[in-house]
């Protein structure tokens, strides 16, 4: 499933400062801005993936999967 996020950048300095909108606690600070989106991205998939398998475990057994759209 391919999906959009946002990248919210900003240069400080010598650094390039980054933040996924959508989701919480996903941030990376990189010296260039090529190297900060590479970095976001990494962040973020690992983000989303830790997130699945936590609300995997939380809902137990016999539960279903059911896509949403917004």
């Amino acid at each position: 499933m391919n999906a959009t996020y946002t990248a919210i950048t900003k240069q400080e300095d010598d650094w390039w400062i980054g933040w996924i909108e959508e989701v919480p606690g996903v941030n990376a600070q990189e010296r260039t801005k090529e190297k900060l989106m590479r970095s976001l991205k990494e962040i973020l998939i690992e983000a989303l993936e830790f997130n699945r398998a936590e609300a995997r475990e939380a809902a137990g057994g016999n539960y279903t999967e059911e896509s949403l759209l917004v």
